[in-house]
């Protein structure tokens, strides 16, 4: 197969995607920017059951290290677009025009490197995956997360219009959107809260990082040749198109 670069991949949700793709016999690009022992672990996790995987230190908001990073990877087949900072909660009258510009950082601008550093290898090849990690978020408008919220939002309007432009170049474009899926980051979470979250989960547990890597194994797979532009929620019914 070819090259899968999946950002913010040195723990969570990434790792999980990293370490799917890579059982699908995609070499996998670890992208972080900070983390080396997390990443290199994924790296080993992956290498150790015969796959392929490499680091690949960048910050995907930096323009000049996205142009570096992504010419020492050379052609890039699929991009997994999951690398995010902080999330605070911020009610709005005290959310300030920093905290979203902070949110579209890294969900609009460094997509938008990204994509601008892979097109050429993509066009020239006639194929390609761009696979855009969103959020549930968009539909449940989280209160005090205003900022947060509509950089998802805009993230997945990159989607859509995106997919129109590049789909006669072979190349799709989607939206995975994962609900609350437990990771390292939530260690510490009140049981009252996974709880509260499940009230309004159809299938009644809490999702986990392989159900989203699942979904974006499948987006980057042949099976999914002739989807473009979607959405596909991955939270056990929370929402529903």
């Amino acid at each position: 197969m070819g090259t899968a670069l999946v950002t913010g991949a040195s723990r969570g949700l990434g790792a999980a995607i990293a370490e799917r793709l890579a059982a699908d016999g995609w070499h996998v690009a670890v992208n972080y920017a900070h983390d080396t022992a997390g990443a290199s672990a994924v790296v080993d996790r992956i290498t150790a059951r015969g796959h392929s995987a490499r680091l690949a230190r960048f910050d995907v908001t930096d323009e000049e290290a996205v142009r570096q990073g992504i010419a020492e990877l050379g052609r890039v087949d699929v991009v997994v677009n999951n690398a995010t900072g902080p999330q605070p909660f911020i009610p709005v009258e005290k959310q300030t025009w920093e905290d979203h510009l902070r949110q579209l950082r890294f969900f609009v601008k460094a997509p938008l490197l990204i994509l601008q550093a892979v097109l050429p290898g993509m066009k020239e090849a006639g194929s390609g995956r761009i696979i855009n990690i969103g959020s549930e978020v968009t539909d449940l408008g989280n209160p005090e997360f205003g900022h947060y919220v509509a950089a998802k939002a805009a993230m997945h309007g990159l989607t859509r219009s995106w997919a129109r432009e590049l789909g006669p170049y072979g190349i799709t474009v989607n939206t995975v959107e994962p609900g609350w899926i437990p990771v390292e980051r939530h260690a510490g979470t009140p049981p009252e809260a996974f709880q509260e979250y499940l009230h309004g989960v159809a299938l009644g547990r809490m999702g986990a990082p392989l159900d989203v890597a699942e979904a974006v194994a499948f987006l980057a797979s042949p099976a999914a040749r002739f989807i473009t532009g979607q959405r596909i929620a991955v939270n056990g019914g929370k929402t529903m198109s």
